[in-house]
């Protein structure tokens, strides 16, 4: 099978193109809004939605941190904040647990762009994660009662007799409650930055700022 040595991965460029980033709003949640609309446009993106979450919690073993990063979904936009659902007893929830900050990256490759967030994760209400699971399909509310996300698995065939108990419990078609281990997380941003390729590797990096998740921000253009 062939393979790519050392150089050929070296030499693994593009040069991206020649639309600026000159100004976007005043208001962060409206530019980022913007983009994801023509992410979601574009189709060559799968899924707009998609982030990549980074969270700070503890090894395998319990001694020292650990930095884990995977990808979830955006769900919402609003109370100031960016929302997504999972398994409270998963990895990531843990991390939260332990330290609230984190991060979140949206990787618009083919759009040449890319927004990193950084802020502090808090649960949603227990009815706020209520309504958004009824609007899921029956499939995934299964799913989410037959996964005790993130524990070691002894094999395939037992997460497929757990999805089968769970839907032979509540047949599709039936009303499908929400796990109590099953729930929202809102990430309020300190900082959002908007970055956007350009030629000669000069980027162009736009940040919004702010002290802390309440006060005023302040947009500010860094060196790629």
């Amino acid at each position: 099978m062939e393979k790519l040595d050392r150089e050929a991965i070296a030499a693994m460029r593009r040069s991206y193109g020649e639309k600026g980033l000159e100004s976007l709003p005043a208001d962060p949640f409206k530019a980022f809004a913007d983009w994801l609309f023509e992410a979601h446009q574009n189709p060559f993106i799968v899924e707009a939605n998609a982030m990549v979450l980074s969270t700070l919690g503890t090894t395998a073993n319990g001694v020292g941190e650990a930095i884990s990063t995977r990808t979830v979904l955006l769900k919402d936009i609003s109370e100031g904040g960016f929302t997504f659902f999972t398994n409270y007893s998963s990895r990531k929830a843990h991390a939260i647990e332990l330290n609230s900050q984190v991060t979140l990256l949206f990787p618009w490759y083919p759009m040449e762009r890319q927004v990193s967030i950084s802020g502090f994760a808090e649960k949603v209400s227990e009815q706020e994660s209520s309504e958004y699971f009824a609007t899921r399909p029956w499939s995934s509310k299964i799913g989410a009662w037959a996964s005790a996300q993130s524990a070691p698995l002894a094999s395939r065939a037992e997460l497929e007799e757990r999805f089968k108990g769970a839907s032979e419990k509540w047949p599709e078609g039936t009303d499908v409650p929400r796990p109590p281990h099953w729930g929202g997380y809102r990430i309020t941003p300190i900082s959002i930055e908007f970055w956007q390729g350009r030629y000669s590797r000069l980027h162009d990096r736009l940040r919004y700022e702010r002290s802390n998740t309440t006060s005023d921000w302040e947009v500010t253009r860094y060196y790629p």
